[in-house]
């Protein structure tokens, strides 16, 4: 079975698709979904666009059609903790869709997707990672040099891009996440439903701040490219 690759933005998809090898294409749902090998692994490689909609439906066709045995996605992010870089990498070991919950007093009050308080209640908030898999990432990532560091923590998504430091202070102090994308949440969910383990490695390519478009531009490609190296090195235990 092969492990489903997952991308958002044409950035983050050129360094994988730059080492793919023995490649075939199949269209579908506006996607393109590449077959190959990178080092040897059997993958499908599959650009997603941004949002979670998007993501869901990519998540769903490699679980389905292709039969994948795990789900990465690998890209870019915005930092969201005040001790992390642009640069650094975050690997998911729990991901909380924000923006999903109930709307009250002007604000939406985050729960888990598919839920509602008063409807079908429940004390779930947030897709674990699969703590096996988590554990073979960290073993295998231990003593890896990167420029910059890795660590394992919270990733938030949502349907908007984060340019606002007030909204990234609120996300930091009330679900204490180390960044925030547009994706993870939904692949998450979407594995869960499939009995898939899936893996979300994010590097920072902003901070979500005021500044977050500025730094997006000038740092994307970099992080991007980031992102595809921990995953090269990551797919022997994948």
């Amino acid at each position: 079975m092969p492990i489903g690759l997952i991308c958002a933005i044409p950035q983050e998809l050129a360094h994988l698709r730059a080492i793919l090898i023995d490649s075939d294409t199949e269209e579908a749902a506006h996607t393109v979904f590449v077959t190959g090998t990178i080092d040897g692994h059997d993958v499908v490689l599959a650009g997603s666009g941004m949002g979670k909609v998007n993501a869901a439906l990519v998540t769903t066709r490699l679980g389905d059609r292709f039969g994948c045995r795990t789900v990465v996605f690998s890209g870019v992010a915005g930092g969201l903790d005040p001790r992390l870089s642009i640069g650094d990498i975050v690997v998911a070991d729990l991901v909380i869709q924000h923006d999903a919950g109930v709307l009250e007093n002007e604000r939406v009050q985050t729960y888990q997707p598919g839920y509602a308080p008063v409807i079908n209640p429940t004390d779930r908030l947030g897709y674990p990672a699969d703590p096996a898999l988590l554990d073979r990432v960290k073993q295998w990532l231990e003593g890896v040099s990167v420029p910059g560091q890795i660590v394992y923590g919270t990733v938030l998504s949502g349907d908007q891009y984060l340019n606002c430091e007030t909204t990234r202070n609120r996300l930091l102090n009330e679900l204490g996440g180390q960044a925030v994308e547009m994706e993870g949440g939904a692949v998450a969910q979407v594995c869960e439903a499939f009995g898939i383990p899936w893996l979300i490695i994010r590097a920072l390519s902003d901070l979500a701040g005021g500044n977050a478009l500025f730094d997006f531009t000038a740092f994307v490609d970099q992080a991007a490219a980031s992102s595809a190296t921990i995953l090269r090195r990551l797919l022997p235990v994948l």
